[in-house]
Formats: C-alpha cells, structure tokens, sequence
C-alpha cells in the first residue's frame, strides 16, 4: 500500500506509522525518516520557511517515488506526508516510513524514498533569516545520493 499526502497541518508519527503498520501484518521492521526545519543554515539563522508546491503534480510525483519504491523492495509499504505553508525552526516538514518483511529492506526503502523525494518532488523552499528572505538552491549532495540508486551511475564507480 502506498499512502501519500500533502498538506499545510504537522502530523503525529506514532499515529501515523500504526495506521502504515496495521495494512500489512507480514511487516517485520518499520523505517522512518522525519525532517525537520534547521535552525542554522548556511551560517544563518533560519527564522522561518515556505515550502510551495504544485497541487496534483506533486502528489503524482510523491506517488510515482513510492511506486519505485514498492517495485525495487516487493511487499513494502511506503507513506509519504510532506507539508507547506510556512514553517518554523523544529517543525516537521516531511515523514518517510517504510515497511518490509526485514530490517535491511525497510533501511534501503526508507533511503531510497527521501534520496528521490529531494531531487524529484517539485515543492520549493525560501527562507528567511536576518538578512532577507531567498529561494533555496537544490544541493549538488542530494543529486549524489538519489545518484546511488541509479544503475548506470552504478556501472560508472565499477569500473
């Protein structure tokens, strides 16, 4: 099963993952990742952040990330909840959980999920800090972790 929601209101992951737990009583491990709004970026203080996205386009995007997911670790859940609006320093922002028969699989699906979620969702980030607000640029580091999962990179560090 795949669960995927954007939304502007913060979420409650106990609840969340026994409701992603309860759909499948073969589930044996529980990954999740929870992101959260840094303080402190780039030497700036953070004092608040805007995520926007596209309606519909982003929940397609979120559920095609899941999809993959699923087919590269067969018998998994995946639930995506990520939010906009404005947000401030400590507020959730995204939660990833996976669910799989063993531990290794509900790790790699969980990475794998956020890797992708980073470089392929379109939702977009401006902060503000004590010098103004601006757009936040996409990280080349994130591009080199969704790169791990790509075959043909794969064939490039072998050889």
């Amino acid at each position: 099963m795949t669960r995927v929601r954007v939304q502007e209101a913060d979420f409650d992951i106990s609840t969340e993952v026994a409701a992603l737990r309860a759909d499948n009583p073969k589930v044996g491990a529980v990954a999740c990742f929870v992101g959260t709004v840094r303080d402190l970026n780039e030497g700036n203080t953070v004092q608040a952040m805007e995520l926007e996205h596209y309606p519909g386009m982003t929940e397609k995007a979120l559920e095609a990330i899941a999809g993959e997911a699923r087919d590269r670790w067969p018998g998994s859940d995946v639930l995506i909840v990520h939010r906009v609006g404005k947000l401030l320093p400590l507020d959730q922002i995204v939660l990833v959980a996976t669910t799989a028969v063993h531990r290794a699989e509900a790790f790699e699906s969980c990475a794998f999920v956020m890797d992708y979620l980073k470089t392929q969702a379109p939702f977009w980030k401006k902060e503000k800090t004590e010098h103004g607000e601006k757009w936040v640029d996409a990280r080349e580091s994130d591009d080199a972790a969704r790169a791990r999962w790509d075959p043909e990179s794969k064939k490039g560090a072998e050889a």
